[in-house]
This record gives structure tokens, sequence and C-alpha cells, in this order.
């Protein structure tokens, strides 16, 4: 059975730091503290005194100031992962964690976890292939030396590192070594750990080559690894959860994050925030537990997204233009029919193509397997159909020999409407305002991965409030942007006043309106 040594930096909170590892080491586990040498020694001497007794605990032997960015963080990882081996030789496996980092699954299911995964657990991408690093330095980060920390002496680090530049004091990286770089989180199998210790007394050229690189932390452990170790033997993630807001800061979790965090494919997740009490406490209790039931649902990033891209006040938007000198042709008229209820869309677009000469396209832009007529294969995925989408309802409007076509639009994409509104063609714009049960709006959330089909119902349901408003502003942006061709037709209308507007959208006689209309369940779900 799985045995862990936890590996833990940290800096502050003794009194947190005493009861991580108090929890952590109930369930027969280990723990390695590195204790950084620039808080006080009283802090020190607190965790000391408390886990004295505590068998499981080992510190480091060597403490050392750390600091961001630097080397010192791979030489403090380096030292509690030498205690840890040295201390308990019984353990199988190693966890880097931090003091904001807490167990969100129990101690049996981590256990049984890593039993059923015979793997080490490390995110490591191609350090130059990948886009893992999305701003700053890059190669420089590799062929220049650090002596610096950028942080606190931020005038020495440029001005060094502005010196090699300009000399072209550049250096070779280790021949033999493909540069990895990923998530510093990390779980790795004994087998693994020894063989790192191993390579590092006989290869000082890579301890000196890293010891001054910049932020080697992301690069050190993720390249050992995938030097050592087959590739069928690692699994490429982290296996604790984090993610990051739009400015680069990781995402703080707090109270109300409990069921969402119980919900993701993960064993840790980082960070807890220092006030989450009730969040600790709770994770704390689920960590000693047994025979619970974990509901893996994922939808961790996709519901944050949802939630941060709503903006200040409730939204953001962001205007696309693509194709801008690009047209459909004056003399064509084109019919959008906007609904967030798609099966209502189709519905009324099955009865204008069997009660009228109009040719009509579904969620050209939506739906992957929309089914259309070949046109080159620039038709083929939604991504080619998006960069050219005048382009292609273009060569609709030539394939099908016609002068008016029916395209069905996700009230989200009002940057699509837009676009076709700007075209020198004649747009027309019709939306479709529905009824929107809780249960939809559920039911919603889990199509587009909001929510998992696993998440608790209770979960999902408080939601329910931030889609509705959601949906509600969609439609509000629509009618704000003042097309010349808008049209509405409700669910709560009379079918003669749907008739009518209708009979105006397409232009049509009121007859047949009438029978494009006549669908009784046309709004059902």
């Amino acid at each position: 059975m799985a045995k862990i040594a936890y590996i833990l930096l940290c800096h502050k909170d003794p009194d947190a730091i005493i009861a991580q590892a108090e929890q952590l080491t109930a369930a027969g586990d280990c723990m390695a503290i590195h204790f950084d040498v620039r808080a006080s020694k009283a802090a020190y001497d607190r965790i000391r005194n408390a886990l004295r007794d505590n068998p499981n605990v080992a510190f480091a032997a060597k403490r050392i100031k750390c600091g961001w960015g630097e080397w010192s963080l791979v030489q403090a990882t380096l030292n509690a992962v030498q205690a840890a081996v040295d201390a308990f030789p019984r353990v199988t496996h190693f966890y880097m964690l931090s003091g904001d980092c807490m167990a969100i699954k129990t101690a049996e299911y981590i256990h049984w976890f890593l039993d059923e995964n015979d793997k080490d657990f490390v995110e490591s991408h191609d350090f130059f292939a990948s886009n893992w690093i999305k701003t700053g330095m890059k190669e420089d980060r590799l062929i220049y030396r650090y002596f610096f920390n950028e942080r606190t002496q931020s005038r020495r680090f440029y001005t060094a590192y502005n010196l090699q530049k300009r000399f072209g004091l550049t250096r070779e990286i280790p021949a033999d070594l493909q540069i990895m770089i990923g998530s510093q989180w990390w779980c790795l199998r004994r087998r693994t750990v020894e063989m790192i210790l191993d390579f590092l007394q006989k290869r000082p050229d890579v301890v000196r080559f890293f010891s001054t690189t910049w932020i080697p932390d992301e690069t050190f452990f993720q390249t050992l690894v995938r030097h050592l170790i087959p590739k069928e033997e690692i699994e490429n993630r982290t296996p604790t959860f984090l993610m990051f807001s739009d400015y680069g800061m990781p995402v703080t979790f707090y109270n109300d994050h409990y069921d969402m965090l119980l919900g993701q494919d993960y064993l840790f997740a980082r960070k807890i925030s220092p006030e989450a009490h009730e969040l600790k406490e709770r994770l704390g209790q689920l960590y000693s537990s047994e025979g619970v039931d974990f509901q893996i649902s994922d939808e961790g990033r996709n519901l944050y997204g949802f939630l941060t891209g709503r903006g200040r006040v409730g939204r953001r938007f962001g205007r696309r233009f693509w194709e801008a000198g690009n047209t459909l042709g004056s003399e064509r008229e084109l019919f959008l029919i906007t609904c967030k209820k798609w099966h209502v869309a189709k519905r009324l677009v099955d009865q204008i193509v069997s009660e009228t000469d109009i040719r009509c396209v579904e969620y050209l832009f939506n739906e992957e397997d929309t089914l259309l007529p070949d046109l080159g294969g620039i038709e083929t995925t939604l991504a080619k159909r998006s960069r050219h989408r005048r382009a292609v309802v273009r060569m609709l409007f030539d394939h099908f020999q016609t002068d008016k076509l029916v395209l069905c639009v996700d009230p989200g994409n009002l940057d699509i409407i837009q676009d076709f509104c700007s075209d020198q063609a004649k747009t027309h714009v019709l939306e479709i305002e529905c009824d929107y049960s809780d249960d939809y709006l559920i039911g919603h959330a889990r199509r587009v991965g909001l929510a998992g089909e696993t998440s608790p119902t209770e979960t999902v349901t408080r939601l329910v409030p931030a889609l509705r408003n959601s949906l509600a502003y969609e439609s509000e942006l629509i009618r704000g942007a003042g097309f010349d061709g808008y049209l509405r037709i409700r669910e709560t209308s009379t079918h003669a006043q749907n008739e009518a507007t209708v009979a105006k959208f397409l232009g049509v006689s009121d007859d047949k309106a009438q029978a494009v209309m006549r669908l009784d369940y046309l709004f059902a779900d």
C-alpha cells in the first residue's frame, strides 16, 4: 500500500504548519519540513517543539534562505527530500506541498489512487516547443546566468542580464538534456527520487547549470524526471488542483468552494485562503474519513472561466473582426435567427424550409456537425468557418444559387451578428425569446461544461441565477445593438403576434407566415 512522504516548503504561520503536519501524518503518512531560515527562530522552535514526539515528521538538516525565481527553492526541496529518504525507508511516494495546500480527497482515496496508478505525476512540457510560458523571457532563462533575485535586487538582476546580452556571454544547455517546464507541484515514486539524487551526485554540471537558471523550480524536476524515467511511466499533470487568473496570479479558494473542490480529479488543492476557516475544518475532517464516494465532475476551470468572464459589473465582451474587407454582396439578403434553445430555432428553420423556397443552414458557427455542402474544405471545422465566416456564407449563397439565406446563430455570438449586419448585404435579425425553467438551466450548465453529470444538484442549483442573468444579458446586448432589421418573437406572445413578426422578418404573406408558425410545440423542451 502507498505510503507518502509529504515534502513541505513553508516560511510562516507555525500553527497552520503544525496542524497540517498532524493531520497528514495521522493517517500513517510522513512529512519532511523545510522552514525558511528567513523566518524567526521562535517560529521554527515552536514547530520543532510541537512535532518533536511525532515519529513521522522529519526536518531538513540544513535550512536556507528562499527567494522566488531562485535556485534556493530547488535546494530547499532537495534538502527536505533527502531528509525524507533518510528518515522514512518505507515511504513509496514523495508529494510536494506548500503551506497553502490541503487535501481534497480522503487519505483512503489518495492511497488507493497511487496504488492504482504506478506513475510519476509531474507536469512537464517541452520548454521550447510548448506555449507554457505566456509572457516574458523564454530562452534567456536558460542561456544566461542569474545570480541575483529579480524581486529584491531588480537593479542588479537586470544589469547583470543586460551585460551578458550586450557582450554575448551565453552558455550551452547540457547536451543530453531536453529541458522541460511545468508546475512545481508533483508526486514522485521512491525509485524516481532515488534516481534523481544519484544522478545529481554524478552530474555536478547539471547542478551548476540549474543553480544559475532563472525560475528553476519550473524546470529542474520536470527535466530530470523526463530524462530518467520512461515516458509511459509519467503522468503529465500535477496531482494538485490549482488555477491562475487572467493576470497570472494563483486563484484562492474560500469556504463556498468545498463542493467544487471535491469534484475535481485531483488529490490536493492550492491555494486555500488563510481566512477560509470553515473550508479548512471541513477538508481536515474529510481527510480522515473512510468510505467516501467522490463524484468526479472536473468542471472547476470551466466554472471559474464562466464566472470571471462576466467581468466586474457582470460581463466582459471583446469584439472581434475577421474578414473586414469581404462582402456578401449588396443584392443579397441574410436572415439571422438567434435563439439559446437551439432545438426551437431548428424547428422554426424546418418549417421555413418546408413552407418557403428560402434556403436554411442551422448553427453554422456553433455546431461541428452542421449539415453543409462541400465547399472545398473551408467548411470542415468550426475554426475554419469562424475564421473565414463571410467567405463561407458567400460560398453558401453561390452553392445554393440564391439571394436569400437563413442562418441560426447563438445569442452569445454577438460579434457574428454585428459582423454580418455591417455587411453590404441586407441583414435581418430575428430573436426567439424563450422561457427558461430551473431544470433547463441546470441541464444547460451540464451541457456547456459548467457542471458535470455527477455534480451535486445543490451545487449546480447555485449557478441558476447567474445563468439566468447571463442569458438575459445576451438578449439585452442584441436589443441594445440597434440593428436595423431586428425583430423578436416570444414564447409568451400570441400566435397572431408571432405570425405577424415572422411575416415581416421573412417578407412573406400572412398565410405563409401562419403555415411557418403552425407548430403547437415550437417552444416545447
